[in-house]
């Protein structure tokens, strides 16, 4: 089969991610010695700076690995948490009904930094500063501008000029958008980590001393502060079309540290898929395969109209359970044992029929009646105006949101990590003028209604969209894998693994295949809309299937030949080591030997 890039084999090390910088990077640690998890966080690092508009150091990473020396998985939770004055009420004070997708009262604590100093203390081997040494040079000396940044830059520039003034400062060299190609730095970025760097080697010689002293400088030194005081200090117009100031303290910060958790897990033809709690929506895509379990999804034939259809029918009733029933479960009674039972989906697998359905159908799990969030304002959904290959950065009507990065990363020792970065994006929030660099905004998937598993709640994670995904096959660590995305990640990740499951064993081949997704669900981001029975499809599928789709009641969109899905891997099989990453955008890559 034809492959728009070969899968790469070899026996010393693979990296494969959202940007080839980055993938670089990773490998670069790979070769002089460090480990995956070395590797991973050095490529994460990379990726705040190179791909700003999907992700930044004020944002957030779920990790999944797999310890060849425990011989075990793990999940290392990068999701910072509401502020303490983040309630439902404090929200309904200021005449919301919704969290704004932009701006300061979005905001979480900025959990990417702890997660990544979290997996390095525990498995990694290298000091911080080596670590940092890649990100700190691209953001030093400049990175090549990609088609995206300069449009998303350009797209929100009027509003950085007339309202964010600090972001304008940072974004608008000259006064005027980067073009594409140009050479962009991020100086304030690249300050603020060497000066990390300087506070931890002056406490201490000790690696692990070090790490705890960049972690203290974040949380509860002059980073910490400097959030803190901007957060309080100034009103900035959000996407209500309102001035917020931000709700984030010293004392969240201070009162924050990223945690080690036992992944989600379920077996899957002689695979078992490991994904995180239902703090984030991971565990939708272990629904989506308990659901298929009791189907011949071979026989269907890979990319026909069954195969779509019965995949698409099959999420829809999952993604129903992760609107009603998924939230922080440190706040909330999740019912997911239930819900990932032979018994509870063998019963919702009877709702899957021949034609599409229209309905958002969660179920009763132990006869618990659910709860859905009440219609949200917004309508129909805005034109993508930009990308396409995952959420929209921009939309033609001027709103912005951001999107995501991914990470994958497998050593000769068998190690293995997948991961992905996520918020704090350019366009999220005003840059910080002592920081160079804005926060996220993960609070716009809580809900603001009470008494919802997502509603808003102090200390609790958003439910979130990020979901790396590992994979063993017959007990051993095999398949690492992610997609930027949104809420389409666990359906464009599923459609990937069950290519390569069923039908298509070359990681390449099944990432370049045509890929699709439904947008029946309510969105994660503001302003939540849904599009019932929309199906979005390359426009790469075969007429007749289209056509197949259509009859049985599918709102069909094709979206380009190559407009969906992000995709990269990594793959252990016995003593070869695999790695593929996605064509769409032009700019993923993997890298290995």
């Amino acid at each position: 089969m034809f492959t728009t890039r070969p899968q790469l084999s070899g026996d010393f090390g693979m990296v494969a991610s959202t940007h080839w910088l980055a993938s670089a990077a990773g490998m670069s640690v790979l070769e002089r010695g460090g480990n995956a998890f070395d590797a991973a966080a050095a490529a994460g690092f990379v990726l705040q700076v190179v791909e700003p508009h999907l992700n930044g150091p004020g944002g957030e990473v779920p990790i999944l690995l797999w310890s060849e020396s425990e011989q075990r998985v793990h999940v290392v939770n990068g999701q910072g948490v509401a502020p303490a004055a983040a309630t439902t009420e404090r929200f309904a004070e200021l005449g919301l009904n919704t969290v704004p997708g932009t701006g300061l009262l979005a905001a979480t604590v900025p959990g990417a930094f702890g997660g990544w100093l979290r997996l390095l203390q525990q498995w990694g081997t290298w000091p911080l500063a080596d670590v940092l040494e890649y990100a700190i040079g691209y953001a030093e000396r400049g990175f090549p501008v990609l088609p995206q940044i300069a449009t998303t830059i350009a797209t929100v520039a009027p509003m950085f000029q007339a309202d964010w003034s600090t972001s304008a400062a940072t974004w608008l060299p000259g006064g005027t958008p980067p073009p594409a190609g140009a050479r962009l730095r991020q100086p304030g970025v690249a300050a603020t980590y060497r000066r990390i760097v300087a506070e931890a080697q002056a406490r201490s010689g000790d690696r692990d001393a070090q790490l705890d002293a960049a972690r203290d400088s974040w949380y509860s030194g002059f980073v910490a502060e400097q959030i803190a005081e901007f957060s309080a200090g100034t009103a900035w117009r959000d996407s209500s079309g309102r001035p917020h100031g931000g709700l984030l303290t010293g004392d969240d910060l201070a009162g924050w540290a990223a945690t080690v958790e036992e992944s989600t897990s379920f077996d899957y033809h002689g695979h078992t898929v490991h994904k995180t709690g239902p703090w984030g929506q991971g565990p939708v895509f272990l629904q989506q395969l308990a659901l298929l379990a009791g189907v011949d999804l071979g026989a269907a034939g890979h990319l026909s109209a069954d195969w779509v259809h019965t995949i698409v029918e099959s999420g829809k009733l999952a993604f129903a359970d992760r609107e009603a029933w998924y939230g922080d479960p440190r706040h909330y009674d999740v019912p997911l044992a239930t819900l990932l039972s032979p018994e509870y989906n063998a019963a919702r697998r009877e709702l899957v029929g021949a034609q599409a359905s229209r309905e958002l159908r969660p179920g009763s799990p132990d006869g618990r009646r659910p709860v859905l969030p009440d219609p949200v304002a917004g309508g129909g959904p805005a034109e993508v105006a930009a990308g396409g290959t995952g959420e929209p950065t921009v939309r033609t009507d001027g709103s912005t949101r951001g999107d995501t990065c991914h990470v994958d990363v497998v050593d000769r020792w068998g190690n293995m990590v997948s991961a992905t970065p996520s918020g704090g994006w350019l366009q999220s929030s005003p840059t910080i003028p002592g920081l160079g660099f804005c926060l996220g905004t993960r609070a716009q998937m809580f809900w603001v209604q009470p008494g919802l598993p997502a509603s808003i709640r102090p200390g609790a994670r958003p439910r979130t969209t990020l979901s790396p995904s590992l994979a063993l096959r017959d007990g051993r660590p095999w398949l690492a894998f992610g997609t930027p995305g949104g809420d389409q990640q666990d359906q464009w990740s599923l459609h990937f693994f069950l290519s390569v499951v069923h039908a298509e064993p070359n990681l390449q081949a099944a990432i370049d295949a045509p890929a699709f997704h439904s947008a029946h669900f309510p969105s994660s981001f503001y302003p939540r809309e849904s599009r019932p029975g929309v199906l979005l499809l390359e426009e790469r599928f075969d007429p007749a299937v289209v056509a197949e789709l259509r009859r049985r009641g599918h709102e069909v969109e094709l979206a380009g030949d190559w407009a969906l899905g992000r995709l990269s891997a990594v793959a252990r099989d016995g003593e070869v080591l695999l790695a593929a990453a996605n064509p769409r955008g032009a700019q993923g890559y993997a890298v290995g030997r």
